[in-house]
């Protein structure tokens, strides 16, 4: 996985301590600089292919162009529905992008 920000590849890199995905939990998919948060929406028996949705965030702090953003989720019932996979790494992977389970972080990186 590509990305162009420390924070993400950190994320993307951590393997250790990652909980057991559940229906419900929430995610978070690392873009190139940004982040966005999602909940698993089913699992697979094997526990190694997770669905998951895109969930709404809405800012609401006041601080502007800044780095320290704090967001409100919401579930996106009508998003679209993508899929993700634990690779033999044990880092997930939904494309290109990765993911990290057990938390939404989103994030805007205001300089592109």
């Amino acid at each position: 996985m590509k990305t162009n920000s420390l924070v993400n590849t950190v994320m993307a890199a951590s393997t250790n301590g990652q909980p057991v995905p559940e229906v419900g939990m929430g995610i978070t998919i690392l873009m190139w600089t940004d982040r966005h948060a999602g909940t698993i929406t089913r699992v697979s028996p094997s526990g190694k292919t997770i669905w998951f949705r895109e969930d709404n965030a809405k800012r609401i702090d006041k601080n502007g162009m800044s780095e320290s953003q704090e967001y409100e989720y919401t579930p996106n019932t009508d998003g679209l529905e993508q899929v993700a996979r634990l690779g033999k790494d044990g880092r997930w992977k939904s494309g290109a992008r990765g993911i990290a389970i057990g938390y939404r972080r989103a994030y805007h990186d205001f300089s592109f």
